[in-house]
């Protein structure tokens, strides 16, 4: 375990730190103190632990000073402003969610264009007259109040909203009056990763305890419980349906079938593997378990004639359907539905009295409709297919349900599908200032380090040369499960547009090829990620796509950490590097807000000395060296960020600019009033992605077009 800091970290023990190697540019003096950690025999240095409380002084006049910095390095780009002005005329045209239904109403967001986060409309009926019914831009002076629908009561009377500030994970549920668009007064707070499951009158959600005031953005969660909220009455008088002292911190949800017979409750140590319980919902006794090895993956898409139709992966790593009778769960009973295949069975959704599954054929979706016994089965025709689907879902009553459908060079438009007719027409098609003739989206293939096939998806304009001169952005993440499919990015048209290359490959970690895809990835095996990632640069300029001089990477959160390990495993091979609200430091990740949920994805430093050296192996904060030549780096975070807290890209670019030997600028960029990335006002959204374009292609040297 860890032990006791050797010394604490205390202002009194900062010491001004400037830079020892001669370089070009003169960063702001970071303080380091005497902080030193033991990990099974190994001290480890943490000179830069002061800036892990967000909220010190000294952190605070830091924050500001590497601020100040970083504007005035990239106020000095000669054509910053010509991007943003370029990337708002893109970004300027009308966006639509898609709908959701209540009874005869039909709610949808929709942005005109620019604004700040959009407004929620209702209809009554699909071809009813829109009218407002919450203006989102209204819930706070900037635009930095986000806000979603989470469903409705049973008579549809009453409307859940999930309200989130600055881009927190904290959410605020208000419900809303359908009828007369006002709020009933009915306020629930310190909501985190939660839905609204109604049930008569009221609804069951999940809620931490309320915590210490000023540590809310940094504190590690614990106790996360399920309550059920009846309408009318205050929060503090919830009923506590159920919470885990012996699992601390376990995640746990519950939602209600649609037949309103079964609460399924789901309880998760991390971010994989998680046991699944039941109970009926007139039931005043304990839960049943219905799942409960956590090596594996389960989840109850629906009830149906008295038994569970699950979607597992058990005994079919490529995932299956099955159904499950709740008086004898157990696998001998089971009944197969869905038969595992060679492509990986993404989810099932139910809606219209079907079931539709969801596949992945090499990153991009197929559908298939079918009855509830799994019979009749056909394929849904989408638009294309090289690109990425989803929707089809709805109540059994339902008659027409909406999906949305979008590829690289295809922007995303939402359909409404016919149940009866299984017939698609187009209900929103955006118009956007270019013209996707122009460009083309190819997927190759490459060769890890190990020998492994990975994919890779490229995108570039139609005849581009492949010279090797030709800038271009290698994004990834490769972690969780998360699969990559492609999808529109106005952001990604100014690259493409001034001759770019975007590529985007399937990494392993990832769950494009099902849960062993996954596992290659994880733990132990976490170096695959950034072999794959090295490999796919490789691949590139081998190919002439680009060179190394010309080449950036870029990823979040997850794909921040596989930037921040692979600049500094191969900081030769890029010009640019942009890690984004990266987990940067993975000796104590686990420590902050929800960092102990990846302990199953990561491992722990304070659980064995195997996983402490496997992630001191790789952790960016501890693999950058003095005296080397680091790529052009922009570290990107944001204040509110409380699933990776900013003292991870704090502390990473404190050291990296300690470290840094090159003339290459390693600059930090901190986004106020945002959060890990949801959420952000369009202003944000415009200048984050301005910034990110200007910085990569001033250091790579190009002249816009």
């Amino acid at each position: 375990m860890l032990a006791v800091a050797l010394l604490t970290c205390g202002a009194s023990h900062l010491v001004a730190q400037t830079n020892t190697v001669p370089m070009k540019m003169t960063y702001p003096p970071t303080a380091k103190c005497d902080s030193v950690f033991n990990l099974h025999g190994t001290s480890v240095k943490d000179p830069y632990s002061w800036l892990e409380d967000d909220n010190a002084p000294a952190t605070v006049e830091w924050v500001k000073s590497q601020t100040d910095f970083t504007e005035k390095y990239l106020s000095k780009i000669p054509y910053r402003e010509q991007i943003k002005q370029r990337y708002t005329e893109l970004y300027n045209f009308e966006k639509v969610g898609a709908p959701l239904k209540a009874g005869e109403y039909y709610f949808f967001w929709k942005n005109s264009g620019l604004e700040a986060q959009g407004k929620i409309f209702v209809k009554k009926g699909i071809n009813g007259s829109e009218e407002l019914f919450l203006d989102l831009n209204t819930l706070s002076p900037d635009g930095t109040v986000s806000a979603g629908l989470l469903g409705s009561s049973d008579d549809n009377k009453y409307m859940a909203v999930s309200i989130s500030e600055a881009g927190s994970d904290w959410t605020s549920i208000k419900i809303y009056d359908v009828a007369t668009k006002k709020e009933t007064g009915d306020v629930l707070k310190w909501v985190k990763f939660s839905g609204a499951s109604w049930y008569k009158d009221g609804f069951y959600y999940s809620r931490y305890p309320e915590p210490v005031k000023g540590s809310e953005f940094m504190q590690s969660n614990k106790n996360h419980m399920v309550y059920y909220h009846k309408m009318g009455t205050p929060q503090t008088k919830d009923q506590l349906v159920y919470e885990s002292k012996e699992h601390a911190d376990w995640y746990h949800g519950a939602g209600v079938t649609e037949d309103k017979k079964y609460i399924i409750l789901f309880a998760a140590p991390g971010t994989d593997g998680s046991e699944t319980w039941y109970k009926k919902t007139d039931d005043a006794g304990a839960f049943k378990p219905l799942f409960t090895d956590l090596s594996t993956h389960s989840s109850v898409v629906d009830h149906y004639n008295g038994r569970f139709i699950v979607l597992t992966d058990v005994d079919a790593p490529m995932y299956r359907l099955v159904s499950v009778d709740p008086a004898n769960p157990s696998k001998e009973n089971w009944i197969e539905l869905v038969p595992e295949s060679k492509n990986l069975l993404q989810g099932v959704s139910t809606g219209g009295g079907k079931m539709f599954a969801s596949y992945l054929q090499m990153a991009t979706t197929r559908i298939y409709v079918m009855d509830y016994d799994a019979k009749n089965q056909q394929e849904i025709a989408l638009p294309d297919n090289t690109g990425s689907a989803g929707g089809f879902s709805g109540k059994i009553a339902d008659t027409e349900l909406f999906y949305s459908f979008t590829s690289f060079t295809y922007p995303g438009a939402l359909y409404k599908y016919d149940v009866k007719s299984g017939k698609s027409e187009v209900f929103y098609q955006p118009t956007l200032k270019f013209n996707p003739a122009d460009y083309e989206s190819k997927q190759v293939e490459f060769k890890s380090k190990d020998g492994t096939m990975v994919p890779m998806f490229i995108v570039h304009k139609k005849g581009l040369e492949l010279n090797g001169k030709n800038p271009a952005l290698l994004y990834g993440y490769g972690g969780f499960n998360i699969s990559l499919t492609p999808s529109f990015s106005t952001s990604n048209m100014i690259l493409l547009e001034n001759g770019g290359v975007y590529a985007m490959p399937n990494l392993r970690g990832g769950g494009e090829f099902g849960e062993e895809w996954h596992k290659d990835g994880m733990l132990f095996n976490k170096q695959n990620v950034f072999d794959d990632f090295i490999a796919a640069a490789e691949y590139l300029i081998s190919n002439g796509y680009t060179s190394a001089q010309k080449l950036a990477i870029h990823g979040g959160s997850n794909g921040g950490l596989l930037v921040g390990a692979c600049m500094t495993q191969r900081p030769e091979l890029f010009q640019v590097a942009i890690p984004a609200v990266g987990v940067m430091d993975m000796l104590r990740f686990h420590k902050w807000t929800v960092g102990k949920g990846w302990i199953p994805e990561y491992g722990c430093a304070d659980n064995s000395i195997e996983e402490f050296k496997n992630l001191i192996s790789y952790s960016p904060l501890h693999t950058l060296k003095p005296n080397v030549k680091y790529p052009a780096t922009m570290v990107m975070t944001a204040d509110h960020d409380d699933r990776v807290v900013p003292a991870h890209s704090f502390k990473f670019a404190a050291r990296l600019q300690e470290c840094q030997a090159s003339p290459n600028p390693c600059i930090i960029r901190i986004e106020t009033r945002a959060g890990h990335g949801a959420g952000q006002s369009t202003d944000q959204v415009i200048q984050s992605q301005t910034d990110k374009w200007a910085f990569m292609f001033y250091n790579m040297g190009v002249k816009l077009k």
